[in-house]
């Protein structure tokens, strides 16, 4: 019967898990279960004609993990494992009436690569060897699936494409997308047929998910996790809560959820009684639905007071101050009430620079909002929270009226401490924008202001200005420089005013002597120093040398200022009083 007819009447049940259950089963499993395809194809095909004999009436090809970065190998090993694959699926089903998917996921992302070329070989390989029907699983954002489904669509006019994305019980992906909104933006594409979630959550929290949708358009896929796991001896363990996981499918079936299955820890049990729960539902109208977003954004809206002052055409001065390493705050403050007495408009405050611990950003930024009635803008790194503690960190940011943050990814751990101290970043700053954005639509009473970081010193300016618009592209609304201490510098800013829809505060960092200069043009990344600066400390005093950092400091607020929204200078060493006597330069030359 046409997948199509079928699912008109019928809930089409899929197999569950290959990956966690083929290392249940064996006593020396494969790393990557794909590789079994070759090296232990009995086994694969075992599990395959288990799960069919428990009821599904769809399982996936065993190439969830075939591509080029998981498997590390050419293309030529790749094709091996999918030909494999594709053929013990074939075999297992043969003569069964059940129904096969090419099982495609996530190619890792590849810095400035696009990824559509090895998704269309691996498209053209799994059509070449008869597949019509495709599941393309745990993904965390749509980019590239419009894409290849109406490509394979185009080769295949019969084909049956199901997208599902691995959200968490929120409904968000590991890349801060809204699996909300994916839906929408996919709805549209007529070459997807079903759109819908599996991994990371177990059924009770899909099954939420599952009701705030809405009959229309689009059949769904929910393929849940058996639950959430525990770690024993360094091995993944999940709970064999069968019963429990088909009494939630069957809901979800309720739900008009119109194709169901399992991922991680499922196995052929999950199936069974599942297949044996919803066996006696009866299903009068075509399984077919849409999201239906519930939740809405609170209507109390509050007005950012820099971004009024920008918009009002007036140029805005942030200054950065680095919070300390022990709980001594005193410096800080006071320092942040000088600014504060010298028209300062906000303080940046760096989330743990160069990888060492220090003070909260968040937490000195909400002090100062409160004692000091300071605008705040601190710095959120990607390097130090998962997505989880992210999301909280923000909602309490947002509860006490900080709303503006500068996202970046964050200075890399020292080699040296690596193996004691480990990044826990899931999204570098343009993901991490994306799903600041994300909430400000649907969360936040107050958006935020969303600050991201331009490096005018890059070597390939092209390839920063590119990062810039997708930055933009996510919500980034104003990008704060590296300091700009040189010609090119300049040069480069100038064309990031041109051609970028963003404010822009340019970079100032007093430098405080000729060791200092030094130090920053061969040990900090992404700061470039002229040799016309670098000569001009080599022999200067340090009553000079002071005299230099705001003579040049100043001179260069002024080559900058017809190409820039603002200003951001960089405390240096604690020297407040050079900060400070630049202020009073700017201020007297706007009183002139």
């Amino acid at each position: 019967m046409n997948i199509r007819e079928y699912l008109k009447t019928n809930t089409l049940i899929f197999d569950g898990a290959m990956g966690t259950y083929y290392a249940q089963l064996e006593k020396k499993p494969l790393v990557k279960c794909e590789m079994a395809n070759i090296h232990d194809e009995e086994a694969i095909l075992r599990i395959h004609h288990e799960y069919i004999r428990a009821g599904c009436m769809a399982i996936k090809t065993n190439t969830f993990g075939a591509n080029v970065t998981c498997l590390d190998c050419p293309f030529e090993g790749v094709e091996e494992v999918i030909r494999k694959g594709y053929e013990l699926a074939r075999r297992a089903v043969a003569g069964s009436g059940v129904y096969l998917f090419a099982d495609i996921g996530p190619i890792p992302f590849r810095d400035n690569e696009n990824l559509f070329a090895e998704y269309q070989k691996i498209a053209d390989l799994f059509l070449d060897l008869g597949a019509v029907n495709f599941l393309f699983e745990t993904f965390s954002s749509a980019e590239y699936l419009a894409q290849i489904a109406a490509y394979i669509k185009e080769k295949s006019p019969q084909a049956f494409i199901i997208t599902e994305f691995a959200v968490s019980p929120d409904g968000y992906t590991r890349q801060g997308n809204s699996g909300f909104q994916i839906f929408e933006e996919l709805s549209g594409e007529n070459s997807i047929d079903a759109i819908g979630f599996n991994c990371i959550s177990g059924p009770y929290h899909l099954l939420q998910l599952a009701k705030k949708l809405e009959a229309k358009d689009k059949f769904v896929s929910i393929m849940p996790n058996a639950g959430y796991p525990t770690v024993i001896d360094n091995r993944t363990f999940f709970e064999n809560n069968a019963g429990y996981f088909a009494d939630q499918m069957l809901e979800m079936a309720k739900e008009g959820i119109a194709i169901l299955g399992g991922c991680c820890g499922t196995a052929p049990e999950f199936i069974r009684k599942t297949a044996a729960k919803i066996k006696s539902l009866s299903l009068p109208e075509p399984a077919v639905k849409r999201i239906k977003i519930t939740e809405g954004k609170p209507a109390a809206q509050a007005e950012n007071p820099l971004m009024e002052k920008i918009r009002q055409g007036e140029k805005i001065i942030a200054v950065e101050l680095d919070p300390p390493a022990n709980t001594d705050i005193d410096f800080l403050m006071r320092s942040a009430q000088k600014l504060q007495e010298n028209k300062v408009d906000a303080i940046t405050i760096a989330d743990c620079p160069i990888a060492r611990a220090r003070v909260d950003s968040s937490l000195l930024a909400c002090k100062l909002k409160k004692e000091l009635g300071v605008t705040p803008i601190p710095h959120m790194t990607c390097r130090d929270r998962n997505i989880n503690a992210t999301k909280a960190l923000l909602l309490g940011l947002n509860i006490e009226g900080v709303n503006n943050v500068l996202v970046v990814t964050g200075d890399p751990i020292p080699s040296a401490q690596r193996d004691e101290v480990k990044a826990r970043s899931n999204f570098n700053s343009a993901i991490l924008a994306n799903y600041i954005r994300t909430l400000n639509e649907n969360t936040f009473a107050r958006p935020f202001t969303i600050y991201g970081a331009l490096n005018v010193n890059a070597r390939n300016f092209e390839a920063q200005l590119k990062h810039a618009r997708k930055k933009i592209e996510n919500g980034v609304s104003v990008f704060l420089t590296q300091p700009i201490l040189t010609k090119k510098a300049l040069e480069n800013l100038q064309e990031a005013s041109r051609v970028l829809p963003a404010k822009i505060l340019g970079g100032i960092l007093p430098i405080v002597s000729y060791k200092n200069a030094c130090f920053m043009n061969n040990e900090i990344s992404g700061i470039d120093v002229s040799p016309e600066i670098m000569d001009l400390y080599e022999n200067a005093s340090k009553e000079q040398a002071r005299n230099l950092a705001v003579d040049i400091s100043t001179r260069m607020v002024r080559e900058i200022s017809a190409y820039v929204d603002g200003y951001y200078l960089i405390t240096p060493f604690q020297r407040l009083d050079i900060v400070t006597d630049i202020l009073e330069n700017m201020l007297q030359s706007q009183a002139g």
